[in-house]
């Protein structure tokens, strides 16, 4: 039997419990189930021509991952961004950046390095277009990148099992000016480390991105709260 590297093999294909799960999450994070929402769940099965059963299975990945919160024979609804989860989130996901980062500075090939570099180019050109969505489109292709980069299962599965809830903080959130042009400069920076392989230097850079992006967070949901109260 011939062996087949993985790198080689066609890209496995969603299954629709991953599909419809991805599409759920993607309504979460970009604001379209507002938090707080009561997730429609009738609406959502005529839209996406399913029975109930897939989406309540599909809604209880989305529990695990913080979304959404399953309320008894009430149905689920859309989980609220705190302060406090934002607190014991953020600082979690800054040591999973970072250690991404040292690992990916030993194992990254030419050619993955190569891609993050187009990517961070893309990323640019929305800037410069002022286009926030695909800007965060490229943004998370980087940092998809540099964790695959990293060659760890494990923590690649803590990662996932927290990035939702770290871009839906993000989409929720207003990016004033001026925390979009610190951002792009971070960026610049981490294409710079990641570049000379210098693991140390990108560990602190993304961890610092993170905290830099909790506290725009913090201020517009602080900002949010005033001008409802």
């Amino acid at each position: 039997m011939n062996y087949v590297p993985d790198s080689m093999k066609p890209p496995r294909r969603r299954t629709l419990h991953e599909e419809l799960t991805q599409r759920l999450r993607d309504l979460i994070i970009h604001g379209e189930l507002p938090p707080g929402a009561k997730v429609p769940e009738m609406e959502l099965c005529e839209a996406y021509d399913v029975s109930r059963t897939p989406l309540r299975e599909a809604l209880k990945v989305l529990a695990s991952e913080g979304l959404v919160v399953l309320e008894p024979n009430r149905g689920a609804r859309v989980s609220r961004i705190t302060q406090e989860d934002l607190d014991e989130l953020f600082p979690v996901m800054g040591a999973l950046e970072a250690l991404a980062g040292e690992l990916a500075c030993q194992n990254i090939t030419p050619a993955e390095l190569g891609e993050i570099r187009a990517h961070h180019a893309a990323m640019l050109d929305r800037y410069r277009a002022g286009d926030l969505g695909g800007y965060y489109a490229a943004n998370q292709k980087i940092h998809e990148g540099i964790l695959n980069a990293a060659r760890n299962p494990t923590l690649t599965a803590h990662y996932r099992a927290l990035s939702a809830r770290v871009q839906r903080a993000r989409y929720v959130a207003n990016t004033t000016p001026a925390r979009w042009v610190q951002a792009v400069e971070e960026h610049e920076r981490i294409i710079e480390h990641l570049s000379a392989r210098d693991g140390a230097k990108l560990a602190t850079t993304l961890r610092q991105h993170l905290e830099n992006k909790l506290r725009a967070v913090s201020q517009s949901l602080a900002g949010q709260a005033a001008g409802t109260a």
